[in-house]
């Protein structure tokens, strides 16, 4: 055994017996009789949350509300609140696309104010617990912590398991080019309102971030290169994935450029797809007696790979702290953040249906075996899998977005070639950065 010196043993001993001082409730007692809100989606992590929230609500005596609005609708939303300095909302819930935003802006308070604070901050809060990918991508932007993972997204293969059995295949499709050559001719039946895969496709952040943006790092393309900001949809990996996805569209349901999650996840559920590649946030939806009728056959993998390897589509959210809201607002709505993303709550907060961004949770075998999402889903958060930049996570994204959207619908509905859309892209795109400095040796891209 080694041995350690008496400063250590001192040093070990004082932080122990400060984190067995601390607790919840003792932190909250200033706070007492605080109403913090947050906004949720309609989407079944937040869903968990409700439901975990009165334990909250005992321990602190803080009261949580919430308004839940569609995800179209939220950023909009948010960011109203924010240029009028209302505070309508305590707990800022922040997409990956609208951190460089919103910490760029000054609309959210960096988790230091309360990380630092000793009388707010839980000992055992262990940042490090976190996938990296995540606290990386949906928390931090400049260096600098603004919000902790809260609705975590990998990109999944959801399956019809019978319905592939019954085609003759034995496993998913390990690869985008075998989903397109050999499962999709043999799963599809138009006549019988059959359709191998659907993909989430309608105009707006669906289809840039979803659809258009899930079938370029695959083939090795992407919307802009990360060292230069050039344009990148004209080279020959990124034309190659659009073409794929025009090619696809043939063994897909009539009118997919409506399909939003809610109509690409109740095709699977009502048997009417074989396939389809969606958030993880979703499985609690599809494994539901009560909303599919395909419980007994749904199976899950990773995305398939394609010619870049297994590049699968990041997504989700962290809660972080509106800038405007008052102090006593602002440390009640951190330990709300602190708790409901504890490593203390992951695993009432998976078993609740929410997705959560703590590592432990997964190692514990009876939550891997109850929820069949968990190897690949850990598997697409894994540093040489996961791509941090599925999309670019800079405050021009939402006008990238805009005209990525619309030239992605053009394309799927032929009203432009694959080609054509993507020279106009690159040029639109271009003129965006170009206003912004990005030419100007300043790197901005986090």
């Amino acid at each position: 055994m080694k041995r350690i010196g008496l400063t250590a043993c001192l040093l070990l001993v004082l932080n122990g017996a400060a984190a067995q001082d601390w607790s919840l409730p003792e932190a909250a007692a200033p706070f007492e009789g605080t109403t913090i809100k947050a906004l949720f989606l309609d989407r079944p992590g937040y869903v968990a949350a409700q439901e975990l929230i009165p334990q909250f609500e005992e321990a602190t005596g803080i009261d949580v509300e919430w308004e839940v609005l569609p995800y179209e609708n939220s950023r909009e939303r948010e960011v109203l609140d924010f240029t009028s300095a209302t505070a309508d909302f305590d707990v800022v819930l922040v997409d990956v696309v609208w951190i460089g935003e919103f910490a760029a802006s000054g609309w959210l308070t960096p988790l230091s104010t309360f990380t630092d604070d000793p009388a707010l901050a839980d000992p055992n809060l262990n940042l490090e617990g976190f996938f990296p990918v995540l606290l990386d991508s949906f928390g931090t932007w400049d260096g600098v912590l603004y919000g902790l993972p809260f609705d975590n997204y990998s990109g999944l293969l959801y399956y019809n398991r019978c319905m592939l059995e019954d085609a003759g295949f034995s496993e998913p499709p390990a690869t985008w080019a075998q989903l397109l050559d050999e499962y999709a001719p043999a799963l599809t039946k138009p006549d019988e309102d059959q359709f191998a895969f659907a993909l989430q496709s309608r105009r707006g952040e669906t289809q840039s971030a979803d659809s258009f943006m899930r079938v370029l790092w695959p083939f090795g393309g992407a919307l802009i290169d990360e060292e230069t900001f050039e344009p990148s949809l004209q080279t020959e990996a990124s034309l190659e994935g659009l073409n794929f996805r025009q090619a696809l569209m043939e063994y897909m349901p009539r009118g997919i450029v409506d399909y939003d999650h809610s109509e690409a996840v109740n095709a699977l559920a009502q048997g009417r797809v074989a396939m389809i590649t969606e958030w993880s946030s979703f499985y609690s939806t599809l494994a539901d007696p009560e909303s599919s009728t395909v419980t007994d056959c749904l199976a899950v993998a990773t995305e398939p790979e394609g010619p870049a390897g297994l590049k699968p589509a990041l997504g989700g959210f962290s809660l972080g702290v509106n800038a405007f809201s008052s102090p006593e607002e602002q440390a009640a709505s951190y330990l709300f953040i602190q708790w409901i993303t504890s490593e203390e709550m992951a695993r009432p907060y998976v078993e609740a249906g929410g997705v959560s961004g703590r590592t432990s949770v997964y190692d514990d075998p009876a939550i891997a075996q109850a929820f069949p999402y968990v190897e690949p889903l850990v598997t697409s958060w894994q540093a040489d899998t996961a791509v941090p930049f599925f999309r670019p996570r800079f405050p021009e994204w939402p006008q990238i977005s805009e005209i990525t959207a619309d030239y992605g619908t053009r394309m799927m509905l032929g009203e432009v070639s694959v080609e054509e859309g993507a020279a106009t892209l690159d040029e639109q795109v271009r003129g965006v950065l170009e206003a912004g400095g990005y030419y100007d040796d300043r790197p901005k891209l986090q």
